[in-house]
């Protein structure tokens, strides 16, 4: 079954709903309607009611069925709300007026939208940059217990080939414990996409072959991620190859669970996660699904601002599936 097709079948009549807040955009409808008439996702557009409607008679939309939303005008009894608890959320951040200025933001108010339970995830990026819906999630909706950080993975698909790599997206270093928690946040979105996990952490070094701080961090990872889930098929510090070809990891890491079988991979650094992904799908021919936001108390996913309408289709059925 395609990776999509998958997703489709776990989501269907669960009756999730999911908010876009760049409602305006020709992109975002299209995919809304497409999810709607399939009946995998009940959409909310958020906008300009005006420019909504603008949109959909120039395209020939039929928004028939599709709540709308226009944050200009919101019923006062619910803004009030929505603004108290924005205020109580910030814990004196932010005065009331800060608030009410945060709330005119579309990014905020989506966001808004999933913490107080009126649906339950959001889809954005498609207009705006990365930060504008990563930083509202971090101030709202904050990581899941336990969690320290977020983070970011793609899921790599090349025929019936399926692979996690993480974190290609959010964190620029990452220490020992932060690699630990993203390997861990890692097999759980494969699982998602149902894969059985098989972790392997990343280095230049295989089994202490090489030495180095780089190569006692990714160790030290590996350590505590065992400690964090000891069922979890894991194991580093591994170099691609070892974790990837069987040959190679029987030779280099014999007895490892992990190596030459992982389908999980977790970078030590943003550098070398984000060169690496774009390396397989580029000369790799894999697609690239993501960036997949781990670690957050509900799902917000970000879009990139080259997504079309397709992208859109899709990185809502990850997000549905994602509040299952």
């Amino acid at each position: 079954m395609d990776l999509f097709e998958g997703l489709a079948s776990k989501i269907k009549g669960q009756d999730k709903t999911l908010v876009f807040p760049e409602g305006e955009d020709k992109r975002i409808q299209g995919a809304a309607i497409r999810l709607k008439a399939d009946g995998l996702v009940q959409p909310v557009l958020l906008g300009d009611q005006a420019q909504i409607e603008q949109t959909a008679n120039e395209n020939n939309f039929d928004l028939s069925g599709i709540q709308v939303i226009d944050p200009a005008n919101f019923p006062e009894d619910k803004k009030q709300a929505m603004l108290d608890a924005l205020v109580d959320r910030r814990k004196g951040k932010n005065t009331p007026e800060q608030a009410a200025e945060m709330l005119k933001d579309v990014s905020y108010f989506g966001t808004m939208l999933v913490y107080m339970n009126e649906v339950d995830g959001m889809v954005s990026g498609a207009v705006h940059p990365t930060g504008d819906t990563v930083r509202p999630a971090l101030q709202i909706i904050k990581t899941k217990p336990g969690s320290k950080r977020i983070s970011g993975a793609f899921v790599m698909q090349k025929g019936d080939t399926r692979l996690v790599f993480a974190d290609c997206a959010i964190n620029i270093e990452l220490d020992a414990p932060t690699m630990a928690e993203v390997a861990l946040q890692s097999a759980h979105t494969a699982k998602m996409f149902d894969i059985d996990p098989k972790v392997a952490l990343l280095s230049f070094s295989t089994k202490g072959s090489a030495k180095g701080e780089m190569v006692t961090k990714v160790a030290e990872a590996t350590k505590l991620a065992h400690e964090g889930d000891p069922k979890l098929a894991l194991d580093g510090e591994l170099q691609f190859d070892a974790a990837f070809v069987e040959s190679v990891g029987e030779q280099k890491a014999p007895g490892s669970a992990v190596a030459g079988h992982a389908n999980v991979f977790v970078f030590p650094d943003l550098q070398s996660g984000n060169i690496g992904y774009k390396i397989a799908q580029r000369l790799g021919g894999f697609e690239a699904v993501g960036p997949i936001l781990q670690g957050l108390n509900a799902p917000i996913s970000d879009l990139s601002r080259g997504a079309s309408e397709e992208d859109v289709y899709k990185v809502a059925l990850i997000t549905a599936a994602q509040s299952i």
